[in-house]
């Protein structure tokens, strides 16, 4: 039998890990059963039933969390000169064109958001087998490829992220910090899961939302209880 850590014990007698609880609870018991020395992110599994392999039952969207991700996001934007002014203003950390497709070129990623403009895309393009497997490749789908750099730049800052279902039917992404109120990740998390709702497939037959669970980088999962969410 495998032996069960000292935080998994600490976890297991604060919290019952096959109970379904609302998200504002489920959002204490996370806090409760963190014990990370760090701010851990935390994080909302939800499990559709879907198929990924078909074109038409792909769920990929974006969404504004109304208290952020809690993540000071560093954004790159690849503009034209008369854009790198605005794209500085809205709160760009990094700025330019051609030297940083040169950067990246040479392995340079640091950086956890791209935006860039519809003109210079075939610039950025070829740029596509370093970014791609690092989610880093702008997309007119979540909004980082647009000719309005200020308002994404803005946005993304504020706390808009994207997501995409993967090929287990899971779509996984950060609804906060555990310093955050249980309130507060309630809040992020009902807003993904609205979103979800609102990108069912036509073509999704039977349970759309099989399931949902809550948990922080370095804890186990809580069960959400799909009819009473909040």
């Amino acid at each position: 039998m495998a032996k069960i850590s000292k935080n998994r014990k600490a976890a297991l007698e604060k919290a019952d890990l096959t109970k379904e609880y609302s998200l504002t609870d489920a959002a204490s018991v996370v806090k409760d059963i963190t014990f990370t020395k760090f701010d851990a992110s935390v994080d909302i599994d939800v499990r559709l039933g879907v198929d990924p392999r078909k074109a038409d039952q792909m769920v990929r969207g974006i969404v504004t969390l109304p208290h952020g991700t809690g993540k000071d996001v560093k954004v790159l934007a690849l503009v034209t000169p008369d854009k790198e002014q605005e794209a500085k203003d809205a709160g760009a950390d990094f700025v330019g064109l051609d030297d940083y497709i040169q950067k990246i070129e040479k392995g340079w990623t640091d950086v956890d958001v791209i935006i860039t403009m519809p003109a210079v895309m075939a610039k950025v393009g070829r740029l596509g087998r370093i970014l791609g497997p690092r989610n880093l490749m702008p997309n007119p789908k979540s909004g980082t490829v647009t000719q309005d750099v200020a308002k994404a730049v803005k946005e993304v800052k504020a706390g808009k992220i994207d997501f995409k279902v993967d090929k287990y039917g899971i779509i996984h992404t950060s609804v906060g910090k555990v310093s955050f109120s249980p309130e507060q990740l309630a809040a992020n998390a009902a807003e993904v899961i609205a979103t979800l709702n609102r990108l069912k497939p036509s073509s999704a037959k039977g349970t759309y939302i099989k399931s949902i669970t809550l948990s922080s980088t370095m804890s186990p999962a809580v069960i959400v209880d799909k009819n009473a969410t909040i």
